[in-house]
């Protein structure tokens, strides 16, 4: 299936009447379905693995903004680092660091949002509530010692349970919210802006509850091979 334009343009007037960011999924489709929604205007593409979203941005024009939005191993940071525009899965205070590391050998600060567990799965990564206090708590510390000087926190990511039951998702997206208005009504969190969360199945709920960035995929590139 080749992309579905009519959707696209239907999902992002509606998204920008909402003031929430479109991330276009492109992993594992080709640079000439990139480069269709690229001509209507969208900039924001996301991908999940580091040597197919390297290898694209080799390929594609310089002003789009690519999101990192797989689970980053630590040894491969230093690959995205020069050009990532923001990565999504943060969820350790390990990778932060090597992020932070490789963003000042690139001479650059890099986004990043906090990845946070609120499915039922046990697969899903992330922090725990717990987890993600103290690690703001940490970041805060470093910050005023001048260490995380390359790395900006930008905000909280998260994945609700693969389940039908919309309240339950609700609930768990709701939850999220209620920890990034946490931490972004906190002096000195000028820059805890973003909140990710929402994909193709369950966007609208995602949105209704407070999102104000998107993912999607399936809905604008078909099905995955």
């Amino acid at each position: 299936m080749a992309v579905n334009t009519t959707t696209y343009l239907e999902i992002n007037e509606q998204l920008k009447a909402q003031q929430v960011t479109l991330v276009a999924v492109s992993k594992t489709k080709p640079v000439s379905d990139i480069q269709e929604l690229y001509d209507l205007g969208q900039r924001d593409f996301g991908e999940n693995y580091v040597q197919e979203l390297a290898e694209k941005q080799l390929l594609m024009p310089n002003d789009i903004r690519w999101h990192f939005i797989g689970h980053l191993q630590s040894n491969k940071v230093k690959y995205i680092a020069p050009f990532v525009h923001l990565i999504h899965g943060v969820d350790s205070y390990k990778l932060l660091l090597e992020i932070d590391k490789q963003a000042k050998k690139a001479d650059r600060i890099i986004n990043c949002l906090l990845q946070v567990h609120v499915a039922q799965e046990e697969t899903k990564f992330g922090f725990n509530e717990i987890e993600l206090m103290a690690a703001m708590e940490d970041i805060h510390k470093y910050k005023l010692l001048n260490q995380l000087q390359n790395v900006q926190v930008a905000g909280l990511m998260g994945m609700a349970s693969l389940t039908a039951d919309e309240e339950q998702v609700t609930k768990e997206f709701a939850f999220l919210k209620m920890m990034f208005d946490h931490f972004a009504n906190q002096p000195g969190n000028d820059q805890f802006r973003v909140l990710s969360m929402g994909m193709s199945g369950d966007y609208q709920l995602a949105i209704a509850e407070g999102s104000n960035l998107v993912r999607i995929g399936s809905l604008l590139f078909g099905s995955r091979q």
